[in-house]
């Protein structure tokens, strides 16, 4: 429930302004004399109140129930016994190092914050910072500049932090750095909700907050890279596994 009580947090605003519309909308609806508009007033507050209520389910589901940040479905993917370096991305808000070194103690893991992003600046970030602390190794990274020598990356991997680079050429750039900084057989493996109909469902407008699946392809074609692969993580969101060639 601690990442759900983080989306609420970062969402109070949006949640609050949609309960008061709907409030407006059903005592309005009592001044109104004509039926159908009044129907139409009540039906459109009870939608707010249903999706407030949705989004909310669904984001339970996906942040706190599901494998998004447990990573056990990559088992069959990622090698992590025999991978020596790898990077995790985040953008202000990482639940997931700690958990890595811990079941991993031999990886050598950097842990990389997106400079910038634009979470940086949120209230919301002090409490997450505060319920998951920062790794002390952490480091600042501009998305398309990589601090790391030429394939000496087993694996890069990102959760829900790349739609955060919202300029699509610096999201072309990212992708090309990790194919410089990969090994030659080295995965990307990116987990993010899609703009696509079920999250327009669930979170309404707020699914503009991210990338839809052409998006993403235009934005990693240009590097070269392949996808491998693309899992669903629930039917809100999806892992690319993408992979830099062996030759």
């Amino acid at each position: 429930m601690k990442i759900t009580q983080l989306v609420i947090l970062f969402n109070y605003k949006k949640i609050l302004l949609g309960i008061v519309i709907s409030l407006f909308l059903f005592i309005l609806s009592f001044q109104i004399k004509s039926d159908v508009l009044m129907i139409l007033m009540r039906g459109l507050g009870i939608l707010i109140i249903l999706n407030i209520i949705a989004s909310l389910v669904a984001s339970y589901i996906l942040y706190d129930t599901s494998d998004l940040y447990e990573l056990n479905d990559l088992e069959d993917v990622v090698n992590w016994e025999t991978a020596d370096n790898a990077i995790l991305i985040h953008a202000s808000f990482d639940p997931l190092s700690q958990r890595l070194e811990e079941k991993y103690p031999h990886l050598n893991l950097t842990v990389c914050d997106i400079y910038g992003n634009r979470h940086e600046h949120e209230s919301g970030i002090e409490v997450s910072k505060k319920m998951f602390l920062p790794n002390p190794k952490e480091i600042r990274i501009s998305p398309d500049k990589l601090p790391f020598e030429n394939e000496s990356q087993d694996v890069i991997l990102a959760v829900t932090a790349l739609h955060e680079i919202l300029d699509h050429e610096k999201r072309v750039l990212f992708f090309k750095e990790a194919k410089r900084i990969l090994k030659k057989g080295g995965l990307i493996i990116v987990s993010e909700q899609f703009r696509d109909t079920t999250n327009f469902i669930f979170f309404n407008i707020g699914a503009f907050h991210f990338l839809s699946w052409k998006q993403w392809q235009n934005s990693i074609a240009p590097s070269g890279l392949k996808i491998a692969g693309n899992k669903k993580i629930t039917p809100f969101a999806n892992t690319l596994i993408i992979r830099k060639e062996s030759v």
